[in-house]
């Protein structure tokens, strides 16, 4: 099946059941039964009919994009030779070290990220790596947090895509960086969880560096008639593994060369 075979029906079956599941903060089951598990157009059309709700109803304005998937590992894992993107909206940023309220975020996971500001924009049918360096603003570390609508994260493909790729809230360090100013690819990354680390890596892990990711998500955002352009964030994927947040907990990650960022959970009270 394909995101043109799949009926329009299943597809807004599935936006609604995604869309009640953030509106109540009740998690849903899989929208796979609906629309396939590894359709990943029928995925992205589920996602896109829950951006235009969101954007027409002027409850949320559009901040950037994020890019999952970028490990090679977790590609094969999924059977898939490709990353896939999801939408930011300005109310999913949280400022460094702010606390996050229990329960704002369904089943919490966290990781560490590089975050590109564009300057200039990104249009066209042939974006070079030379387009994208020259419209980067600057750098910043960034912490995303990712949380899925879907009950256990019980999620393949399509779930994940359709789920705008299990984004949540994103935290940026307050620093910025030119791009010449640390290396992307050989930059190493560890991120502490109340002082204890607990996720290691490097930008090489990253479709073999964060510019690769973000080069392949300008492209593809031209061809989907949203592309990138001034103030847009990009959450460039994961520097190493995810973590299971739990309340109370502390996370900083440290990115060499590029500074550091915390992201904090209130606990829950009686």
């Amino acid at each position: 099946m394909t995101g043109e075979t799949i009926g329009a029906n299943a597809i807004q079956e599935a936006a609604d059941r995604l869309w009640q599941a953030w509106e109540t903060g009740t998690p849903c089951a899989p929208i796979r039964d609906l629309i396939g598990a590894d359709d990943i157009e029928a995925g992205y059309a589920v996602q896109e009919v829950n951006t235009k709700r969101w954007l027409g109803g002027e409850e949320r304005v559009l901040s950037g994009r994020k890019i999952g998937l970028t490990s090679v590992s977790v590609q094969r894992q999924l059977g898939v030779d490709q990353p896939d993107y999801g939408m930011l909206y300005a109310d999913m940023e949280v400022m460094d070290g702010e606390e996050i309220a229990p329960g704002r975020v369904m089943q919490p996971k966290v990781e560490a990220e590089i975050a590109y500001v564009i300057a200039a924009p990104l249009t066209g049918g042939h974006i070079t790596m030379v387009d994208l360096m020259a419209s980067i603003g600057y750098v910043v570390p960034a912490i995303e947090i990712v949380g899925s609508r879907i009950a256990g994260w019980d999620i393949r493909l399509a779930d994940t895509v359709a789920d705008n790729g299990s984004s949540a809230l994103y935290t940026l360090g307050q620093v910025p960086k030119r791009l010449g100013d640390f290396d992307p690819r050989l930059c190493g990354m560890v991120m502490f969880r109340n002082n204890e680390p607990v996720s290691t890596g490097v930008g090489a892990a990253c479709m073999g560096s964060p510019l690769n990711a973000t080069l392949w998500l300008a492209r593809t955002m031209a061809r989907a008639g949203r592309p990138l352009g001034p103030g847009d964030l990009v959450l460039s994927g994961a520097l190493g593994p995810f973590v299971t947040a739990e309340p109370g907990d502390v996370f900083e990650a440290h990115i060499n060369g590029l500074g550091s960022v915390r992201a904090a959970f209130g606990r829950e009270t009686a």
